[in-house]
C-alpha cells in the first residue's frame, strides 16, 4: 500500500516496531543489558558533549564529511543523466561502516565496557570495528565466516594488524548469518564486559533505530551539498545496496518526507531468483524471526532460515533490517535485485569509466541504474551511494571471472 507523507512517523516506537517489523526477541539474559544499552544510547543522543566529541571524531578520525561527486563519464554513458556518488569509499577503512563503530565504540567507553565483539561479511564492518577499538583502547574480537574469510582475506589482515582477534565460524554456510549467531554467543556469556557492535540496521531494540542513526549523517550531508549545487532542489532518486540496510537507510531517512523523491534499494539476486541462490528477500517476502528481529526472512515452507548466496559477503544474508521492510509495506521506497553478473559488469564499468573500484555491494546499485537508466529523465537528479571501495573484492571479482560465476556459488548450507 503507499502513504502519504503527512502520516510518517520516523520510528520506531517505544517497543522498538516499525509497524509489525522490529522489536526486541532476544535470550532472557540479553533482554536487561539491552534495556540497560537503550538507556544509554538516548542519554548520549541527548547529550550534546557526546555530539560534539562524536562529530570531531567522524571529522579528524573518520574524514567525514565525503563528497558528492559529479559521474561525468557514468551520466553520459547512460544517456546523459545527472547521476551524483555519495563518496563513502573515500572514508577511513574503505566504507561508511566506520560511522558506526565510532559511534558505538565511543558509547561503548561512555558505558565503562573495555571490550567488544562484531561480526562481519564483506570485512569492512570488521576492519572498522578494529580501527575504532583500537582508537578508544578497547580489546577487540570479530566473528567471520569461513567463507567470508577466503573471499576477503585482505580484510582479515588487516583487523590481526590493527590489534583484533579474528575468529573463524565453521558452521551453516559459513557467511554472515553464522558469524552473527556466534558473536551473540559472546555477548551472552560476557555481557557484563562486552558490548555487541552490531554492524547493521538489525537485530532486537534498540540495534535498528541507534546504527541508522550513526548513519543518518550520509543524507543529512547528501542535504547540503545538494543544496549548494542545486539550490531549491531534492534528489529524485537515491539508489543503494541493500544486505541489512545500513548504508541504504542512513541516505534514505533525511528524504522519507520528500515525496518527490523516490527510493530504491537493491538486493543481491545471486544467480537469479529462480535459481534459489540469492539473498533477495523482498523477492520473496516471508514474516519471520532472525537475530532478534521481526521481518522479512528467507526462508523454507516450515520457517527454516534458507541458504543465501551472493559474490558479495556483505549482502549474503536471509533477513531484511525491519525498517526497510516496513518501507516496503508502505509503498514508501522500492526494493528490486540484480545478479553477480549484472553487479561484477557495473563492477567493471565504473572502474574504466571514472577511475573508481566501487564494492561488489555499491556495485549492485550501479547495476541497477545501468538497467533501469531508461525510466529516469535527463532533467532527474541520481545519488548512488558508493558505500565501500572495492579494493577488497578485487581477487574475487578476478575469480569469478576466471572461473565462472557458478564457482562463486560454492557449497552452501542453511
Amino acid at each position: 500500500m503507499s502513504v502519504s507523507t503527512s502520516t510518517w512517523v520516523h520510528g520506531p516506537d517505544d517497543t522498538g516496531h516499525f509497524g509489525r517489523f522490529g522489536g526486541r526477541f532476544a535470550p532472557e539474559t540479553l533482554i536487561t543489558p539491552l534495556a540497560e544499552l537503550e538507556r544509554a544510547y538516548l542519554d548520549a543522543r541527548r547529550d550534546p558533549a557526546f555530539a560534539a566529541e562524536l562529530g570531531r571524531h567522524l571529522r579528524d578520525f573518520a574524514g567525514r564529511p565525503t563528497p558528492l561527486y559529479r559521474a561525468e563519464r557514468l551520466g553520459e554513458a547512460l544517456g546523459d543523466r545527472i547521476i551524483y556518488l555519495k563518496r563513502e569509499d573515500l572514508l577511513h577503512t574503505g566504507a561508511h561502516k566506520i560511522n558506526n563503530t565510532v559511534g558505538q565504540c565511543l558509547l561503548t567507553v561512555r558505558m565503562g565496557k573495555p571490550r567488544v565483539i562484531a561480526e562481519t561479511g564483506a570485512g569492512q564492518h570488521g576492519v572498522a570495528t578494529a580501527a575504532a577499538a583500537a582508537r578508544f583502547g578497547l580489546a577487540c574480537t570479530v566473528y567471520m565466516g569461513e567463507e567470508d574469510m577466503r573471499r576477503q582475506a585482505l580484510n582479515v589482515e588487516r583487523m590481526r594488524l590493527l590489534g583484533t582477534e579474528v575468529r573463524p565460524v565453521a558452521s551453516g554456510s559459513r557467511t554472515l548469518k553464522d558469524a552473527i549467531n556466534e558473536a551473540m554467543r559472546d555477548w551472552v556469556t560476557n555481557v557484563g564486559d562486552t558490548h555487541y557492535v552490531l554492524g547493521s540496521v538489525l537485530g532486537p531494540h534498540p540495534f535498528p533505530v541507534m546504527v541508522r542513526d550513526f548513519h543518518r549523517v550520509i543524507g543529512d550531508e547528501v542535504r547540503a551539498q545538494l543544496a549548494e549545487l542545486h539550490p531549491g532542489r531534492a534528489p529524485d532518486w537515491l539508489v543503494a545496496c541493500v544486505g541489512g540496510g545500513s548504508n541504504a537507510i542512513g541516505l534514505f531517512h533525511e528524504f522519507l518526507g520528500e515525496p518527490a523523491t523516490r527510493l530504491v534499494g537493491v538486493e543481491a539476486g545471486g544467480r537469479g531468483i529462480a535459481s534459489g541462490l540469492h539473498a533477495a528477500r523482498l523477492a520473496e517476502p516471508r514474516l519471520g524471526v532472525l537475530h532478534g528481529t521481526q521481518t522479512y526472512v528467507l526462508q523454507d515452507d516450515r520457517g527454516q532460515v534458507r541458504a543465501t548466496h551472493s559474490v558479495s559477503a556483505g549482502l549474503d544474508y536471509p533477513a531484511l533490517g525491519p525498517e526497510h521492510a516496513w518501507l516496503s509495506e508502505l509503498g514508501r521506497a522500492r526494493y528490486e535485485s540484480v545478479t553477480d553478473e549484472e553487479a561484477v559488469d557495473a563492477f567493471e564499468k565504473l572502474s574504466r569509466r571514472e577511475g573508481i573500484l566501487p564494492a561488489l555491494e555499491s556495485a549492485h546499485a550501479l547495476a541497477w541504474l545501468e538497467r533501469e537508466a531508461s525510466q529516469i529523465t535527463k532533467d532527474e537528479i541520481v545519488v548512488v551511494n558508493l558505500s565501500g571501495r572495492g579494493d577488497k573484492d578485487v581477487a574475487e571479482v578476478e575469480r569469478v571471472r576466471r572461473e565462472g560465476f557458478e564457482a562463486s556459488t560454492g557449497e552452501r548450507r542453511s
